[in-house]
């Protein structure tokens, strides 16, 4: 577990699994051969034979006004087929963030970046033959174009099903919000527009006390993409939208003040973005 103090906010890592190797399902370019040269990413992000890590993490952001849950990832019992690693999960998440000192009835929002499936599966938990919301007394924000886009029932049957065990029930229960892609959170709080990997995918940015944090979501998903600007996501659905969103946000943050903490960074999972010759590095 892994903490993070800006200014009067804190931002707590819990995770649910962490992975190396396997990166070409999602980062086509980012074989172990291509990756091997790119020392900076050893030993936090990548092991010694060019082999990535990844995250797959909840991240509680703690306000002096509420205590927001950033993305749930991918959640007990479900029917994930074919992501035959995260089907039908049994992973100690909740225990997990209880240990943390954590109250699930005393969330007052759930933010998610993104409706992907690893991103939104503890919105809901398995009680008594129904999908019900884990965090009963929350408020579930989810940007509008992104609901807009992932309730269509023509999309692909896995977001159906995502969809249908995760989203839906909260929905159902009056839990979620849709807002705009800026929407201001609390004082602390608000989100940035990262569009491209999906159509209303955001980051959240963190102001407090004259200190600054972005939490990512899926715009980047390892590290190694600031380094090689053109390795792009499997799983962008506007390769050109997103490769424009990582250009720009990298420029933006880079040799600034303001701490990236990674969605699925692994290890030490924040730093900052310092300019590398044409393109860039995290410097933890």
């Amino acid at each position: 577990m892994r903490k993070w103090q800006i200014g009067e906010v804190t931002v707590t890592k819990i995770v649910e699994m962490e992975t190396t190797g396997g990166a070409s399902w999602i980062l086509p370019d980012a074989s172990p051969a291509e990756c091997r040269d790119i020392e900076w990413l050893k030993p936090n992000f990548m092991d010694e034979e060019g082999e990535l890590k990844f995250s797959v993490h909840a991240l509680v952001v703690e306000t002096p006004s509420c205590t927001i849950v950033v993305d749930t990832c991918v959640g007990n019992d479900k029917e994930r087929k074919p992501f035959r690693d995260w089907h039908q999960l049994q992973t100690s998440f909740l225990q997990d963030f209880a240990g943390a000192g954590f109250d699930r009835d005393t969330v007052d929002h759930v933010l998610c970046t993104h409706l992907h499936v690893d991103h939104v599966g503890w919105n809901t938990m398995w009680v008594d033959g129904a999908w019900v919301p884990t965090f009963s007394n929350a408020s579930y924000l989810v940007a509008q174009d992104e609901y807009d886009h992932f309730s269509r029932t023509d999309i692909e049957e896995i977001n159906q099903r995502v969809f249908n065990d995760s989203v839906a029930p909260v929905y159902e229960a009056g839990l979620m919000q849709l807002v705009a892609t800026d929407h201001q959170v609390c004082p602390e709080v608000d989100l940035v527009p990262t569009l491209g990997h999906t159509p209303g995918h955001v980051s959240v940015r963190i102001r407090s006390g004259g200190e600054q944090a972005l939490i990512t979501g899926d715009f980047v998903h390892h590290p190694c993409q600031m380094a090689r600007l053109d390795w792009g996501s499997s799983a962008d659905l506007d390769a050109a939208a997103a490769d424009a969103t990582r250009r720009r946000v990298f420029a933006e943050y880079a040799d600034t003040p303001t701490l990236i903490i990674g969605t699925h960074f692994a290890g030490v999972t924040a730093g900052h973005i310092v300019r590398d010759g044409d393109a860039f590095r995290l410097q933890t």
